[in-house]
């Protein structure tokens, strides 16, 4: 009988290594595939077409610029030539040294800018605590002043002017007797009118609100309290020396929205009877038309002015300074 020889067993180890290195290799290769009996299938990627990249020349892009400029420039500087050219004449600087001896002009200017002040002053104590209340603790009613505040931008001048003016006549018709009849001579005085602050206070809103909102979004508003608070500062604390460090520019910005808005309003001043810088101009300019050109380009001039201060003061670096430190309360008795 024949020996047998034994057959040698196939090698277990080596199929699962094949067939993974097959995988391994599907795998790594994107444009491999496997066919029904484990063939890999190669397939080429189709070539690419070169990208080609589009310049964008300078060009364009400073003669956008130069138009732009131009658009602002060239009626400013029309404005300046016919201020300072008088046919006949040749150049004459007339028109800008008279400015500080005419009637009025002095007058009407601080009056623009204290009323310019007291609005800033009253529209900021008036959106900042509340804005900062609704991010804190009811962000459910940031829509509801958010529309409160954008109401203005719908009423016209015009009307918010015919209310107060009703609003003034009905007052000392009606409380000669009581105590508020003084109050409405006060708001009227032609000094210091309050009742254009007042007036000047609700049409700034909108600009206030969105520059005091885009601060307070670009600032983690609750962690900056809560991190206060653990420390132990108090509420005045947090918000003059947490908050407003940190909402310096938005600050300067509705600070600026709100001047310019003030030394360039003329009708609510005009309908009520008095004379801030805007209408100031416009009363000299029927007598004398350089002079009122003249006063429209030196207020431009300081408007810019005071935005370069306004933003110079928005850019600076805020410091904080250090609080007392105080320790935590413990209730139980030390041993």
């Amino acid at each position: 009988m024949a020996a047998m020889t034994p057959t040698p067993a196939p090698n277990d180890e080596a199929a699962p290594t094949a067939s993974n290195a097959t995988a391994a290799t599907a795998a790594a290769s994107p444009t491999a595939t496997v066919g029904r009996h484990g063939e890999r299938d190669r397939r080429e990627p189709p070539p690419r077409a070169p990208r080609r990249f589009r310049s964008r020349p300078r060009v364009w892009r400073g003669a956008v610029l130069a138009l732009a400029g131009a658009y602002f420039v060239l009626p400013l500087l029309a404005s300046f030539v016919f201020t300072v050219h008088v046919p006949g004449q040749g150049i004459s600087l007339e028109a800008y040294t008279q400015l500080l001896a005419a009637e009025g002009f002095t007058k009407s200017l601080l009056l623009s800018l204290g009323l310019a002040a007291a609005t800033i002053t009253a529209s900021l104590l008036l959106a900042v605590p509340a804005l900062v209340a609704v991010r804190i603790g009811s962000p459910r009613l940031r829509p509801v002043v958010e529309v409160m505040c954008m109401m203005p931008l719908v009423v016209p001048p015009i009307a918010l002017v015919t209310g107060i003016t009703t609003v003034l006549r009905w007052g000392p018709e009606h409380l000669s007797r009581t105590p508020l009849y003084q109050t409405f001579l006060a708001v009227q005085n032609p000094d210091f009118p309050l009742v254009l602050v007042l007036a000047y206070t609700v049409l700034a809103l909108p600009f206030v609100y969105r520059s005091l909102d885009a601060g307070l979004r670009a600032v983690d508003v609750p962690t900056l309290v809560e991190a206060a608070r653990s420390c132990g500062a108090s509420w005045p604390y947090v918000v003059l020396r947490v908050l407003l460090p940190n909402l310096r520019a938005a600050l300067a910005g509705a600070a600026f929205l709100t001047l310019a808005l003030v030394l360039g309003e003329f009708t609510i001043a005009s309908l009520l009877g008095f004379q801030p810088f805007a209408v100031w101009i416009v009363s000299i300019s029927g007598a004398h038309a350089r002079m009122s050109v003249a006063v429209s380009v030196l207020s431009l001039l300081i408007t810019w002015l005071l935005l370069l201060l306004l933003s110079r003061a928005g850019t600076a670096p805020a410091t904080v300074s250090p609080g007392p430190s105080r320790t935590p309360r413990t209730s139980g008795k030390e041993s």
